[in-house]
């Protein structure tokens, strides 16, 4: 059909954007995303600052010698941090024990063996169990982890300990691991499965030779949120493992023990109190300055190690 008089022929950018109504929609649309996204940051960057003027004060005001002390007891002017420090880290390592066992076996189980009827059933009754409040848990490691399971390996261990707090603290991470790492495991390419099986390999060496190398940049990550969410569990170890008034600094799992997120939410509890206690209450600023920037390094640490390692298929 020959062109129309005064038509090139030729379709122009114009043509091609379409309705002017839908483009408006579209960029309406477009202006509220990017509204969320600039409100989180904003709201990141006023958290950042909020912690960062008291905790200069406190770093300005502080004896340092106070810093390193026998123990965590602010409202004494004792800011021994590595006590606390040691306490999530120990706290940590524990709830890994558990929740790194535990969810990669669930996730391995539901990525390879589960038939499609029962990873269907099997997973959101495992995601439910992150929902779980962590003050339910608490009370569950208090009255039965403890004494049950803790006690029952040491006689002579407090009712109140850092070992009962951990297993609690990874029973709650262990729904979080085994959610991202089945993802992982499920997006890696069916081919790569046959292959395996073409070769004579069985399942479970397909899945421990060749899957679980395939996702190693999800797992990665799904073991670096787990630990992030057990650094800054505070229920779970305000309830089960004692020394809310302050701790003594302390290597065994099996007594009393305090973390960074337990300091912060005990002396916080009555600010009246907290802010007539000289820097006791700019402490607590500090000490989660110090917990937001361990997470960021993690966080940051697991972004570099997965563009490394990551495989795309």
């Amino acid at each position: 059909m020959a062109p129309r008089p005064g038509e090139s022929g030729v379709l122009s950018v114009e043509s091609l954007k379409g309705a002017p109504g839908r483009f408006r929609k579209e960029s309406a649309i477009r202006r509220v995303f990017f509204a969320a996204a600039a409100t989180s940051i904003l709201i990141s960057a006023l958290i950042v600052l909020s912690l960062a003027g008291e905790a200069w004060t406190f770093v300005t005001q502080v004896d340092y010698s106070s810093l390193w002390t026998d123990g965590w007891f602010p409202r004494r002017g004792m800011y021994d941090v590595k006590t606390i420090f040691v306490g999530s880290i120990l706290v940590t390592i524990v709830a890994m024990f558990v929740a790194g066992p535990l969810g990669m076996g669930a996730a391995v189980y539901l990525s390879e063996y589960a038939k499609p009827r029962l990873r269907r059933t099997l997973k959101p009754i495992l995601e439910i169990l992150a929902g779980i409040p962590s003050v339910v848990l608490g009370f569950f490691a208090l009255t039965w982890i403890s004494p049950e399971i803790v006690q029952r390996l040491n006689p002579e261990s407090s009712l109140f300990n850092l070992m009962a707090a951990g297993i609690g603290v990874g029973i709650l991470t262990t729904p979080l691991v085994a959610s991202i790492a089945e993802d992982a495991m499920r997006s890696v390419p069916q081919a790569l499965r046959e292959a395996s099986y073409g070769m004579g390999a069985r399942k479970v060496t397909t899945s421990t030779k060749v899957v679980i190398p395939a996702a190693v940049s999800g797992l990665v990550a799904a073991f670096i949120i787990g630990i992030s969410r057990a650094i800054g569990e505070t229920m779970v170890v305000a309830i089960a493992a004692g020394a809310t008034g302050g701790s003594l600094f302390n290597l065994n799992v099996f007594e009393p023990g305090q973390t960074m997120t337990a300091a912060m939410a005990s002396m916080a509890a009555g600010t009246d109190a907290v802010k007539g206690a000289g820097l006791t209450f700019q402490s607590l600023f500090f000490v989660g300055l110090l917990l937001f920037l361990i997470t960021l390094l993690l966080n940051v640490s697991a972004g570099r190690f997965v563009r490394r390692v990551r495989q795309r298929y």
